[in-house]
């Protein structure tokens, strides 16, 4: 995971990562409109302090991926949080769905990206 392309993908990952996980504890960005199913569910997470956990989910897979340090293992743990968020849009608001397209899409490329640390694990 050497070549130019990855290093620049995981700097800008990172970068993503850290700034919609930060913006979960400090609300600098502005949230759009949302169904009522959609506030039901976000007013739970933020009740059971869920979402700090994904925010701190997200926060430190960025950070790994700044550093090159257990970016494998951070980028297994974001997927969990990939698809939920995801399903979450899929099912509760299939308009902002862009984004979390964007964040599993790089998931994914990530995960390709650390292929050879996985080896071992996935042997039968």
């Amino acid at each position: 995971m050497n070549s130019t392309f990855f290093i620049a993908l995981r700097f800008v990952f990172g970068l993503f990562l850290i700034v919609f996980g930060a913006n979960k504890f400090l609300h600098f960005m502005p949230a759009g409109q949302m169904s009522e199913a959609a506030m039901n569910y976000f007013s739970a997470l933020m009740s059971t302090n869920t979402l700090y956990v994904v925010a701190i989910v997200e926060i430190l897979s960025g950070i790994a991926l700044l550093t090159n340090k257990f970016g494998a293992l951070m980028m297994i743990i974001l997927m969990t949080v990939s698809v939920n968020a995801l399903l979450f849009n899929a099912f509760l608001e299939p308009g902002s769905i862009g984004l979390t397209l964007v964040l599993l899409i790089l998931n994914i490329v990530m995960l390709y990206a650390y292929k050879d640390r996985y080896k071992e694990i996935l042997r039968p």
